[in-house]
């Protein structure tokens, strides 16, 4: 890699406190009263993190937060584990109920819930878990909580959306970087670990993921990066993205290696109007599926519909995808503080793929975009 590192961001914004957490369990035990739940039952994964700031290895042994309205919530917690959990930012609003190696977990969380009733639970509870829990419980019911709860975490605050913003930026600064960088004669793994690096040296605590599927390999849009190399003449398209303070990143541009043919920049040309369409269709009031159909209406009208192959966008946050998907058939309305990708593409079997993407966030008035590099297709060595 070229450049200078970046000094390191210790900064940051100010962290959620105790407040924070209380009042998100607290509107979460609500919204599951309107929906006519007993409760929520959340497992180790984003659920916990957004709602306690607690972010435990995931075991075989249980460790759920139970949030019913109008009752305290309580975390149980291996006891082992329960020193930690004290020093969770939200654990002031938890009371922690352990147990030991040895003694029933399913019956420590059991005595918390109705005998009857139907709990959201959340999409990566352990199947273990759920089984233990329903065998003691037999009448209460469960439904996964994205069904249940869709946009529990969609609607960002200020605070979410300005980490949110640092997370793109960070990442439109690596996307930056990596255009001086070699690609011809270079195996996609090894521009991938380069795109991983600037990733971490803009601020990324996590990477979750450095796409890079160059000439043919272009037309798979969840490519991992191999050992192919790199040719001139390849378009290459890079999607990438991780966590900074605990905040998504998500991008793809598409890039080529020397002068492109002049039917590769009509697909670029194509995929760059669609995802301007895509990102127009944003804003209060309007549909998932809006956006899902401006964007698909660019590549329809021009007869490479068959070949844009996946939804047009997904939600972001504590994780890099979640609610709410911009597809068909998804009739949410848009609400100021969504933030979600726009993401159009076309891809040609054996031939290449063009994908280009950016965050928004709905306004008040429109949509944000959240990654700000150049649409245009750029070319490199």
């Amino acid at each position: 890699m070229t450049g200078t590192p970046a000094p390191p961001d210790t900064a940051g914004p100010a962290p959620f406190t105790a407040e924070d957490y209380a009042a998100r369990m607290r509107r979460a035990a609500e919204a599951a009263d309107a929906a006519g739940l007993a409760g929520l039952l959340i497992a180790p994964g984003p659920d916990l993190v957004w709602l306690t700031g607690y972010r435990p290895v995931e075991t075989e042994r249980l460790t759920l937060l139970v949030l019913r309205a109008g009752q305290d919530p309580v975390l149980v917690v291996p006891t082992l584990e329960a020193p930690d959990a004290a020093e969770a930012a939200g654990a002031p609003a938890l009371t922690l109920r352990d147990w030991t190696d040895g003694k029933d977990p399913y019956g420590a969380a059991a005595a918390l819930l109705g005998v009857r009733g139907r709990y959201g639970i959340s999409d990566n509870a352990w199947a273990l878990h759920l089984l233990g829990l329903r065998e003691r419980l037999p009448d209460v019911g469960h439904v996964a909580l994205t069904r249940a709860l869709p946009m529990l975490r969609a609607v960002k605050d200020a605070a979410e959306l300005d980490r949110l913003a640092a997370a793109g930026t960070a990442a439109d600064a690596a996307y930056e970087e990596i255009l001086k960088v070699a690609f011809g004669g270079r195996r996609e793994r090894e521009v991938a670990e380069d795109l991983a690096g600037l990733l971490r040296r803009f601020g990324h605590a996590q990477v979750d993921f450095t796409i890079v599927a160059s000439g043919p390999n272009g037309a798979n849009p969840h490519h991992e990066a191999g050992e192919r190399v790199i040719q001139r003449g390849d378009m290459v398209v890079l999607d990438f993205g991780g966590l900074k303070h605990g905040y998504g990143s998500d991008t793809s541009r598409t890039i080529h290696v020397g002068e492109p043919t002049d039917e590769e920049r009509k697909v670029h040309d194509l995929v760059r109007a669609a995802q301007e369409a895509g990102f127009r269709a944003v804003g209060p009031g309007a549909a998932c599926q809006d956006v899902d159909r401006a964007a698909r209406a660019v590549i329809d009208d021009a007869g490479y519909g068959a070949y844009f192959i996946h939804r047009t966008g997904h939600g972001i946050g504590v994780t890099t995808h979640e609610p709410p998907y911009m597809i068909e058939g998804e009739e949410q309305p848009l609400v100021p503080g969504m933030c979600f990708s726009v993401e159009p593409g076309v891809y040609l079997p054996g031939r290449f793929g063009v994908r280009i993407e950016d965050i928004v966030a709905v306004t008040e008035d429109g949509g944000l975009r959240l990654n700000e590099t150049s649409r245009e297709m750029a070319i490199v060595d």
